[in-house]
């Protein structure tokens, strides 16, 4: 993940790379994104080891990372204030960290039957 104060083509090619990086030497990653003005595919043209899938435009339902923001916010996030733009760096950083600390938790939120891979 990356943490940042905004959003756009340049820093969603960073993450893209971040996910190339990570994905294992002979295999291949699968994002996928909603209809969001910097989820365009040529911030993955750079990588042959990731693909985007897009979802059609009013279907949060079909995205899993809407149920990761959901538990991000009910378990770290909602309502509390902030001292300051770090405060809330750290407090994102601590939310993502505590959620994908368990694995089991990440599969069970981000699994969709839709989609099968084999």
């Amino acid at each position: 993940a990356i943490i940042t104060p905004y959003v756009n083509k340049e820093v969603m090619t960073l993450h893209m790379e971040q996910i190339s990086k990570a994905t294992e030497l002979g295999r291949h990653a699968v994002v996928i994104m909603d209809g969001a003005g910097w989820h365009t595919f040529d911030t993955v043209q750079p990588f042959d080891n990731v693909t985007l899938i897009k979802l059609p435009p009013y279907s949060p339902e079909l995205n899993p990372i809407e149920q990761v923001w959901s538990w991000i916010r009910q378990h770290h996030i909602a309502n509390r204030c902030f001292e300051g733009y770090n405060d809330i760096v750290d407090s994102c950083t601590k939310a993502w960290n505590d959620f994908i600390s368990d694995t089991k938790r990440v599969t069970k939120m981000c699994t969709r039957d839709w989609i099968c891979l084999t």
